[in-house]
């Protein structure tokens, strides 16, 4: 199938399932790419918990922050469906900087990556993005403003109403009724700008050979595997990850390793138009249309 005729059927794979999806897969040796819309800024949700470690990372090697030092955190005392962690928690807790970080990007802990912004916020996040070259994310504002949506406002037989906002609210420049949604307010970045990160973060960069070693790490113990992982795991790859989801939103950037030394970058942003909370059939289109650009790169 030629490349053109490929991302038109997989366009209409993505139409079918309800999705608008901006998709970029890359091979890290070759520089060779796809995409579907790689260039469209989109509401970030949790995937800005990995340029939020990267820059406590990056603050602990110069010596600014002690991975060792203790922090207390208050909970998070959230009961609806979605947050983990801290978030969930009932009481306080005394915990570490290197602690947080596992919670916060492994198991995407909102109320963990809040006690980080709290050492490093959002501007300073952006301000150290910048020195490393990377330029299309932004960052500005904290992981709470996330479980104040009109999901929290509407009870569990009415969440469909919630997403139906989402899906209508918007407008035809990316703002939105929503503010966590809305471009112009929200943390955002495109398919591209995520996998620029993703370069800079397993090939040579800027950013000190360390610190990347250490957020790979933390990526490849990303627990939430529910979406693009069961088509890029097996036993001769590697799959290191970070999932992000907000209302019709869902979102998942990572770096598929072969044991033939090959790997490729890649993100998967999409809006849902459908209004419904429980959508696993999204998840298994995502996952099948980026395998299809991975597997077309790599026979070429």
């Amino acid at each position: 199938m030629s490349t053109e005729a490929l991302l038109h059927d997989l366009r209409g794979q993505l139409r079918d399932g309800g999705l608008h999806g901006c998709l970029l897969v890359r091979d890290l040796h070759t520089g060779d790419e796809l995409g579907i819309d790689p260039d469209t800024q989109l509401p970030s949700a949790s995937l800005v918990k990995v340029p939020l470690a990267l820059a406590t990372v990056e603050r602990i090697r110069r010596g600014d922050l002690d991975g060792a030092t203790m922090l207390d955190v208050l909970p998070g005392r959230i009961t609806t469906p979605g947050p983990t962690g801290l978030s969930r928690f009932r009481h306080p807790v005394r915990i570490a900087i290197d602690d947080l970080l596992y919670l916060s990007t492994c198991v995407s802990d909102g109320t963990a990556a809040d006690a980080l912004f709290d050492l490093t916020p959002p501007a300073q996040v952006a301000d150290i993005l910048h020195d490393f070259g990377l330029r299309g994310i932004t960052v500005r504002h904290r992981m709470r403003e996330l479980s104040e949506t009109p999901v929290e406002r509407f009870d569990a037989a009415q969440v469909h109403l919630a997403h139906a906002l989402a899906i209508d609210a918007g407008t035809s420049g990316r703002g939105h009724r929503v503010p966590q949604l809305d471009t112009t307010r929200a943390n955002t970045g495109s398919a591209r700008a995520w996998v620029e990160l993703l370069q800079a973060l397993w090939t040579p960069s800027g950013i000190h050979p360390e610190v990347a070693g250490r957020v790979r790490g933390l990526m490849a113990h990303n627990v939430l595997r529910h979406r693009l992982a069961p088509d890029f795991s097996s036993d001769a790859t590697t799959w290191s990850s970070k999932t992000g989801t907000l209302l019709n939103l869902r979102h998942e950037i990572g770096i598929v390793e072969h044991s033939d030394g090959q790997a490729f970058a890649i993100a998967v942003l999409t809006e849902s138009l459908v209004p419904a909370a429980s959508q696993p059939g999204a998840d298994a289109v995502m996952a099948q249309v980026a395998r299809a650009l991975r597997d077309h790169l790599r026979q070429l």
